[in-house]
Parts: C-alpha cells; structure tokens; sequence
C-alpha cells in the first residue's frame, strides 16, 4: 500500500441552508491519483478549497502529513506539504518563466518571509532557490522556455507553468482543479503525461471534466452530485456502476 499523505473525513461545508459538501471523506496516497468527477455544481471544487485551507469546513477533519488542518490558513497548509492549482490559470504574465517559478521556490526559503535584511539581497543568491527552480522546469517540460515571457507562452504550456511553479515549492500533496481545462488534444496529451511522471512522488486529487483523461491517469474516482458522493472505487467499478451512468457518465461510458 502506498503512503496515505492526506485524509479527510466526513468534510461539510455550509453557506446557509446549502451544503455545498455534505458528508465527503476521501485519502490521497503518494504515487496515486484521485480523480472527484461530476456535474457542474457537484461540490468538486468546493472540496478542493477545503483541503487547501481556502474555505473552512462546517465540520469534519483533514489530516496531512500526520499533522490536522482543518481551519488553517492556505499558507500554513501549504508550507505543511500541500500544493494546488486552480480552475484559472493563476501566474505572472509579464515576468519570465523562469521568475514565477523562482519565486514560487523562493518562499521556501526558511527566513525569506520574517527577517527584513533578507528583502536587500538578491533572489538568485538564496540557497536552493535555483537548484529548485531547474528541477520544476525540468519536471514540467519547460526549460527550454524558461527565459520567455509567460504572457507569451501557450494556453498548455501556462498550465505547465502553473503546476512546474507548485512543484517548486516541494509539494507532498497536490491539488489539481481542471488543469486540462481549454485545451487541444495535443496539449492535453503532455498534460497527461507530465502527471503521469510526476506522479510517483506525489498524492493527487484531480478534479477534471476530461472523462478520457480520467480514466487514463485515475487509480481511484470518487463522483460527486449535488455536494455527496454517490460512487467511489476503481476506475472500472465506478464505469460500470448504474448511478453513476445515469447522473453523469451517460451511455457512452
């Protein structure tokens, strides 16, 4: 069994009388993907900013890396190993490749956001910072872009930034909302494959309307339909199961 890296049970969130997430648990292991599919509305993307820290839960717990975070803040979580992507690209467009990764690498240097004389001294100086900035490049396919202005760069290929920036940050869990979302088939192909190979070193959970996509990476899907989850299991056993078909696979799958 590989690592369980994240678990959350009986995850709730309220906004009033709507439960937008109602009863969710879900584990993430190290070298597996979950992928939480459903229709718009289903709740998929409230669970993700829950796990994140950037919605508290009404009820229930989350633990990560053996430490609990429910109610924490995003930064706390972060730095405690979880890193996330959102449903819109979210980078420096006028900086260069190479300098949204640097700073996402940046904030992990240990005294960078609390000692003042450290802001006077030069980005490139800090220990590690560039050691971890190549590595993402490299994981995400993007090194030979990196001097390129991110405004520049392809829609596939700013999503790749946006995750290559997360892997910077040196991630044990990894939250990926939509991440093939707007894509041609050739771009979501080097999307499948950069999770495929960063994969092994990671959890994720993938929230994701790619349905061919889902089943090519998944090892477990849970689905969910108005903010509870009505199915969860392999790949195979969620395909073949009624409810499922009938709320949102449809016929063709």
């Amino acid at each position: 069994m590989s690592d369980l890296l994240l678990s959350a049970h009986h995850l709730t969130k309220r906004f009033g009388g709507l439960a937008a997430v109602n009863d969710v648990s879900v584990d993430l292991f190290r070298d597996r993907i979950h992928a939480v599919i459903g229709p718009n509305g289903a709740g998929k993307s409230t669970l993700t900013n829950l796990l994140s820290g950037d919605l508290p839960p009404t009820t229930g717990q989350i633990t990560l890396n053996g430490r609990e975070t429910a109610g924490k803040k995003p930064e706390t979580i972060s730095r405690l190993g979880l890193g996330r992507s959102y449903q819109k690209t979210n980078i420096f467009l006028p900086f260069t490749v190479w300098d949204n990764v640097r700073l996402a690498a940046q904030s992990r240097e240990r005294h960078a956001p609390w000692n003042p004389l450290r802001w006077l001294s030069s980005a490139s100086a800090m220990p590690g910072v560039n050691q971890r900035c190549e590595r993402a490049l490299e994981l995400a396919g993007l090194t030979a872009r990196a001097h390129t202005v991110a405004a520049t760069i392809s829609h596939g290929e700013q999503r790749q930034l946006e995750i290559a920036m997360t892997l910077a940050t040196e991630p044990t869990v990894l939250l990926l909302d939509e991440p093939l979302a707007g894509m041609g088939q050739a771009e979501a192909e080097s999307m499948v494959a950069l999770l495929l190979k960063i994969k092994k070193d990671h959890a994720m959970m993938l929230v994701e309307h790619d349905m061919d996509a889902v089943f090519t990476l998944a090892d477990q899907l849970t689905v969910m339909v108005n903010g509870q989850v009505i199915a969860t299991g392999t790949p195979a056993e969620v395909r073949a199961d009624p409810t499922v078909q009938a709320a949102y696979l449809g016929e063709e799958h």
